[in-house]
């Protein structure tokens, strides 16, 4: 006699709004970050040529351990969301791969986490959120590294090649006199492990 199999399924699934699909998606970034010794110049560059501002995040990124790429749930009172990405490390303008879910109990899913996966890193930091259409800019004060800045042209919501977006990145490097000695090749969360060592 054939076994029987019980299945469950979460209605949410079976008709997902269209919020949801759209955070589910892959996107793709091309993004730099660097040292900033003049966030007012970076401020007031943004302002002056209409920059939408979206106000100041105190965010908490909590990294777990994952065997490829990088997991991380922010918790902040603008961003609150689950994010796997996939990025090479480099100083440059750099391609990163990301999946984005919005969360709307972020600690319960941390909590998940922590047990499931266990916690690599936790990232806390002031930043501020900027858009010139579909670019987005941070000014980031990360207690224990210092000033950044990060540029990060995004394919969310437009049509737009890989080569336009790092075409639109090196376009704000000029504009806001990002050095070369200046560029960072890994993640904040890079570094606090680094100066754990």
């Amino acid at each position: 006699m054939r076994k029987q199999q019980t299945f469950f399924i979460d209605i949410e699934f079976l008709n997902p709004g269209a919020d949801y699909l759209a955070s589910m998606s892959q996107h793709l970034n091309i993004e730099i970050k660097a040292r900033c010794s003049d966030p007012d110049f970076i401020r007031q560059y943004l302002l002056n040529h209409a920059a939408s501002f979206k106000g100041t995040d105190h965010q908490t990124d909590t990294y777990f351990n994952v065997p490829n790429g990088r997991l991380k749930l922010r918790e902040g009172n603008i961003e609150n969301n689950l994010i796997f990405y996939e990025r090479s490390n480099q100083a440059g303008p750099k391609h990163s791969d990301f999946n984005l879910v919005k969360i709307p109990d972020a600690a319960g899913l941390k909590e998940v986490l922590r047990k499931s996966n266990g916690i690599k890193v936790v990232v806390e930091k002031k930043r501020e959120i900027y858009y010139i259409n579909n670019v987005k800019f941070h000014i980031d004060e990360v207690p224990g590294l210092g000033h950044f800045m990060e540029i990060e042209a995004g394919n969310i919501g437009v049509d737009i090649s890989a080569a336009e977006l790092r075409a639109q990145c090196d376009h704000y490097m000029r504009e806001l006199k990002v050095r070369p000695e200046d560029l960072i090749e890994v993640s904040y969360s890079d570094m606090l492990l680094a100066d754990k060592k």
